[in-house]
């Protein structure tokens, strides 16, 4: 599948919930790496970089590696005792096209990210210096959680969580969101005319009288 900017915003309009119900694998980040900012959307191709604990040269190398429309996954183990990553990278960041990125760690400059625009996902808010001595390992393939992420995986993100969808099901799993997307308007639709969700799903049939 080809990102465009249609696609992007078309798909921007799906809850990652709809995403994450036909994700094969179930591949869903841990719930406490949480957006700065909930109103924004993630989409793009993964560029994973693994990194040291309270070490952010790794991830320097990374913003300069990656390409615009990549989502810069850095695994800093969930260490939430420095801040790897502050409002100067993230601004690097967008400046570049960079389309966000997500911490298995700590980040500081909070506000400022926020009030900048920038997606950005991490466990905690941490304003302790970091150092600079570790290499990175760019672009190589790293597990967070249950979630094994790849290089070129496409990430999907919003207010509840990330969703990381693999290469050759994205199609499938990005069509089935979109249908099911469109089949809980109408479902709204009976809620709001009074329906009840037992009867609407059938969970009634579930029930023994």
């Amino acid at each position: 599948m080809i990102l465009t900017k249609e696609k992007i915003d078309f798909y921007s309009q799906l809850p990652t919930g709809n995403v994450a119900d036909n994700n094969p694998n179930e591949y869903v980040l841990p719930s406490d790496i949480k957006p700065i900012d909930p109103s924004l959307h993630l989409i793009g191709r993964a560029f994973p970089v693994d990194c040291a604990p309270k070490d952010n040269l790794a991830l320097h190398r990374g913003i300069e590696a990656a390409k615009a429309g990549d989502v810069l996954i850095f695994d800093c183990k969930g260490f939430t005792e420095g801040g790897h990553f502050g409002d100067m990278m993230a601004n690097a960041c967008k400046q570049k096209g960079i389309a966000g990125v997500i911490i298995n760690g700590s980040c500081r400059d909070s506000q400022d990210i926020k009030e900048l625009g920038f997606p950005v996902y991490a466990k905690a808010y941490c304003p302790a210096s970091t150092v600079k001595v570790q290499k990175a390992g760019l672009n190589q393939t790293i597990t967070i959680g249950t979630a094994t992420i790849h290089p070129g995986n496409l990430i999907f993100g919003d207010g509840d969580g990330v969703v990381v969808i693999p290469q050759n099901e994205e199609d499938v799993v990005m069509e089935k969101a979109v249908q099911k997307f469109e089949k809980e308007k109408e479902i709204l639709k009976r809620i709001l005319a009074g329906e009840s969700t037992m009867k609407i799903y059938g969970f009634d049939k579930l029930i023994n009288d």
